[in-house]
Protein backbone atom coordinates (compact mmCIF):
# COMPACT_ATOMS: atom_id res chain seq x y z
CA UNK A 1 0.00 0.00 0.00
CA UNK A 2 1.48 3.61 -0.48
CA UNK A 3 2.78 5.48 2.10
CA UNK A 4 -0.28 7.97 1.23
CA UNK A 5 -3.18 5.44 0.97
CA UNK A 6 -2.10 3.97 4.55
CA UNK A 7 -4.69 4.75 7.52
CA UNK A 8 -4.19 7.07 9.94
CA UNK A 9 -4.18 5.87 13.31
CA UNK A 10 -6.85 6.53 15.87
CA UNK A 11 -6.17 9.74 18.06
CA UNK A 12 -8.65 10.41 21.02
CA UNK A 13 -9.72 13.58 21.40
CA UNK A 14 -8.53 12.86 25.05
CA UNK A 15 -4.85 11.90 25.24
CA UNK A 16 -4.77 12.44 28.27
CA UNK A 17 -7.39 10.88 29.82
CA UNK A 18 -6.82 8.12 32.32
CA UNK A 19 -10.33 6.97 34.11
CA UNK A 20 -8.36 5.03 36.36
CA UNK A 21 -7.29 8.34 37.94
CA UNK A 22 -10.97 8.34 39.25
CA UNK A 23 -9.75 4.85 41.42
CA UNK A 24 -9.74 6.60 45.18
CA UNK A 25 -12.28 8.90 44.45
CA UNK A 26 -16.20 9.17 45.36
CA UNK A 27 -16.61 8.19 41.56
CA UNK A 28 -16.01 4.84 42.34
CA UNK A 29 -17.01 2.85 45.02
CA UNK A 30 -15.91 -0.92 46.14
CA UNK A 31 -18.31 -2.37 43.79
CA UNK A 32 -17.25 -0.47 40.95
CA UNK A 33 -13.57 -1.03 41.62
CA UNK A 34 -14.06 -5.04 42.53
CA UNK A 35 -15.42 -4.78 38.01
CA UNK A 36 -13.08 -2.31 36.34
CA UNK A 37 -10.30 -4.60 38.17
CA UNK A 38 -11.68 -7.81 36.64
CA UNK A 39 -11.93 -6.67 33.33
CA UNK A 40 -8.66 -5.36 33.01
CA UNK A 41 -7.03 -8.94 34.59
CA UNK A 42 -8.61 -11.00 32.60
CA UNK A 43 -7.26 -12.83 29.75
CA UNK A 44 -9.06 -16.43 29.44
CA UNK A 45 -7.31 -19.31 28.31
CA UNK A 46 -9.48 -20.49 25.01
CA UNK A 47 -11.97 -23.03 26.48
CA UNK A 48 -14.77 -22.28 23.26
CA UNK A 49 -12.87 -21.81 20.14
CA UNK A 50 -10.37 -24.61 18.93
CA UNK A 51 -7.08 -23.05 17.90
CA UNK A 52 -8.04 -22.14 14.21
CA UNK A 53 -11.41 -20.54 15.08
CA UNK A 54 -10.04 -18.39 17.54
CA UNK A 55 -6.92 -17.34 15.15
CA UNK A 56 -9.29 -16.35 12.94
CA UNK A 57 -11.76 -14.90 14.92
CA UNK A 58 -9.10 -12.62 16.28
CA UNK A 59 -7.82 -11.50 12.62
CA UNK A 60 -11.85 -10.69 11.97
CA UNK A 61 -11.68 -8.63 15.36
CA UNK A 62 -8.37 -6.84 14.37
CA UNK A 63 -10.22 -6.30 11.21
CA UNK A 64 -13.27 -4.19 12.44
CA UNK A 65 -11.43 -3.16 15.73
CA UNK A 66 -7.92 -2.58 14.77
CA UNK A 67 -5.69 -1.63 17.57
CA UNK A 68 -2.48 -0.42 15.90
CA UNK A 69 -1.86 1.97 18.74
CA UNK A 70 -1.63 -0.02 21.16
CA UNK A 71 1.08 -2.77 21.92
CA UNK A 72 0.05 -6.10 22.57
CA UNK A 73 -0.14 -5.88 26.41
CA UNK A 74 -2.45 -3.08 26.14
CA UNK A 75 -4.51 -4.70 23.50
CA UNK A 76 -8.38 -5.09 24.92
CA UNK A 77 -8.99 -8.74 24.05
CA UNK A 78 -12.51 -9.49 22.87
CA UNK A 79 -11.80 -12.82 21.29
CA UNK A 80 -10.80 -14.08 25.13
CA UNK A 81 -14.39 -12.24 26.45
CA UNK A 82 -16.18 -13.81 23.60
CA UNK A 83 -14.23 -17.19 24.00
CA UNK A 84 -15.28 -16.88 28.20
CA UNK A 85 -18.96 -15.75 27.57
CA UNK A 86 -19.32 -18.55 24.68
CA UNK A 87 -18.07 -21.26 26.69
CA UNK A 88 -20.50 -20.28 29.84
CA UNK A 89 -23.12 -19.95 27.33
CA UNK A 90 -24.10 -16.36 28.42
CA UNK A 91 -26.43 -15.28 26.18
CA UNK A 92 -28.31 -11.70 25.78
CA UNK A 93 -31.99 -13.05 26.24
CA UNK A 94 -33.00 -12.25 23.17
CA UNK A 95 -32.31 -12.96 19.12
CA UNK A 96 -33.22 -13.07 15.65
CA UNK A 97 -35.83 -15.45 14.79
CA UNK A 98 -34.06 -16.69 12.10
CA UNK A 99 -30.30 -17.00 13.86
CA UNK A 100 -29.61 -20.29 15.22
CA UNK A 101 -28.29 -20.36 19.22
CA UNK A 102 -25.21 -18.33 19.53
CA UNK A 103 -22.95 -21.07 19.93
CA UNK A 104 -24.10 -22.52 16.64
CA UNK A 105 -24.31 -19.23 14.93
CA UNK A 106 -20.78 -18.73 16.12
CA UNK A 107 -19.30 -21.26 14.28
CA UNK A 108 -21.21 -21.50 11.19
CA UNK A 109 -20.73 -17.95 11.04
CA UNK A 110 -16.91 -18.07 11.55
CA UNK A 111 -16.20 -21.10 8.79
CA UNK A 112 -18.30 -19.08 6.22
CA UNK A 113 -16.26 -16.23 6.66
CA UNK A 114 -13.22 -18.51 6.09
CA UNK A 115 -15.08 -20.22 3.33
CA UNK A 116 -15.70 -16.72 1.69
CA UNK A 117 -12.33 -15.56 1.94
CA UNK A 118 -10.97 -19.11 -0.19
CA UNK A 119 -14.28 -18.25 -2.57
CA UNK A 120 -13.25 -14.97 -3.29
CA UNK A 121 -9.47 -14.81 -2.38
CA UNK A 122 -8.32 -17.96 -2.94
CA UNK A 123 -7.12 -17.80 0.47
CA UNK A 124 -8.09 -18.37 4.10
CA UNK A 125 -9.13 -14.89 6.03
CA UNK A 126 -5.98 -14.88 8.35
CA UNK A 127 -3.91 -15.34 5.96
CA UNK A 128 -5.36 -12.46 3.68
CA UNK A 129 -4.02 -8.56 3.55
CA UNK A 130 -5.70 -5.91 5.56
CA UNK A 131 -7.37 -4.83 2.30
CA UNK A 132 -8.56 -8.42 1.49
CA UNK A 133 -10.14 -9.17 4.77
CA UNK A 134 -11.75 -5.20 4.70
CA UNK A 135 -13.18 -6.47 0.88
CA UNK A 136 -14.17 -9.58 2.11
CA UNK A 137 -16.24 -8.66 5.57
CA UNK A 138 -17.60 -5.35 2.99
CA UNK A 139 -19.19 -8.40 1.01
CA UNK A 140 -21.09 -9.76 4.29
CA UNK A 141 -21.70 -6.90 5.00
CA UNK A 142 -23.38 -5.54 2.08
CA UNK A 143 -25.48 -8.67 1.41
CA UNK A 144 -23.38 -10.04 -1.85
CA UNK A 145 -21.54 -13.42 0.36
CA UNK A 146 -23.90 -16.65 0.04
CA UNK A 147 -23.46 -20.31 -0.36
CA UNK A 148 -24.06 -23.24 1.16
CA UNK A 149 -21.33 -22.58 4.08
CA UNK A 150 -23.33 -20.71 5.51
CA UNK A 151 -26.22 -23.07 5.95
CA UNK A 152 -29.24 -21.43 7.42
CA UNK A 153 -27.46 -18.07 8.50
CA UNK A 154 -28.21 -15.47 6.44
CA UNK A 155 -24.42 -13.89 6.19
CA UNK A 156 -25.79 -9.57 6.47
CA UNK A 157 -27.29 -10.71 9.70
CA UNK A 158 -25.22 -12.98 10.99
CA UNK A 159 -22.29 -9.96 10.91
CA UNK A 160 -24.38 -7.09 11.73
CA UNK A 161 -26.43 -8.39 14.45
CA UNK A 162 -24.29 -11.26 16.05
CA UNK A 163 -20.06 -10.61 15.46
CA UNK A 164 -20.20 -6.12 15.15
CA UNK A 165 -22.50 -6.07 17.81
CA UNK A 166 -21.19 -8.15 20.20
CA UNK A 167 -17.45 -7.22 19.47
CA UNK A 168 -18.08 -3.48 19.81
CA UNK A 169 -20.32 -3.59 22.90
CA UNK A 170 -17.13 -6.31 24.31
CA UNK A 171 -14.61 -3.54 22.95
CA UNK A 172 -16.52 -0.55 25.04
CA UNK A 173 -16.81 -2.54 27.67
CA UNK A 174 -13.05 -2.10 28.94
CA UNK A 175 -11.88 0.54 30.66
CA UNK A 176 -9.08 1.06 28.05
CA UNK A 177 -11.79 2.21 25.48
CA UNK A 178 -13.75 4.13 28.03
CA UNK A 179 -10.21 6.67 27.86
CA UNK A 180 -11.09 6.52 24.22
CA UNK A 181 -14.07 8.26 24.01
CA UNK A 182 -13.78 10.04 27.60
CA UNK A 183 -16.41 8.03 29.11
CA UNK A 184 -16.24 8.37 33.07
CA UNK A 185 -17.26 4.43 33.84
CA UNK A 186 -20.22 3.98 36.16
CA UNK A 187 -19.44 6.64 38.28
CA UNK A 188 -21.10 4.93 41.22
CA UNK A 189 -21.37 6.38 44.18
CA UNK A 190 -21.13 10.28 42.82
CA UNK A 191 -23.06 9.74 39.49
CA UNK A 192 -23.43 12.59 36.68
CA UNK A 193 -25.13 15.81 37.53
CA UNK A 194 -25.05 17.89 34.13
CA UNK A 195 -26.51 16.08 31.83
CA UNK A 196 -27.39 18.89 29.31
CA UNK A 197 -25.34 19.26 25.75
CA UNK A 198 -21.91 20.46 25.96
CA UNK A 199 -22.21 20.38 29.44
CA UNK A 200 -19.70 18.01 31.68
CA UNK A 201 -18.65 17.88 35.51
CA UNK A 202 -15.45 18.88 36.61
CA UNK A 203 -14.30 15.11 36.88
CA UNK A 204 -15.54 13.95 33.76
CA UNK A 205 -13.26 14.25 30.30
CA UNK A 206 -12.19 17.17 28.60
CA UNK A 207 -11.28 17.32 24.78
CA UNK A 208 -7.93 18.01 23.52
CA UNK A 209 -8.38 17.62 20.35
CA UNK A 210 -11.78 18.31 18.23
CA UNK A 211 -13.10 14.76 16.62
CA UNK A 212 -12.56 14.35 13.36
CA UNK A 213 -15.76 14.19 10.91
CA UNK A 214 -17.11 11.51 8.97
CA UNK A 215 -15.74 12.50 6.38
CA UNK A 216 -11.96 13.10 7.57
CA UNK A 217 -11.51 9.75 8.39
CA UNK A 218 -9.60 7.12 7.00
Amino acid sequence: MPEDEKPRKFETPYPSYDVLDKWDTPSFNDQTRRVVADRLSRHWTRRFFDEDEYALLRAVVDTILPQDERDESDRIPVESFLDEKLHHNVTDGTRHAKVPPQREAWRIGLAAIDAEAKKEKGSGFVALTPQDRHAVLQRIDTGKAGGPHWKDLQPKRFFRHVLLKQSVKLYYAHPLAWNEIGFGGPAAPRGYLRLGPDMRDPWEAREERRPRRAGQLP
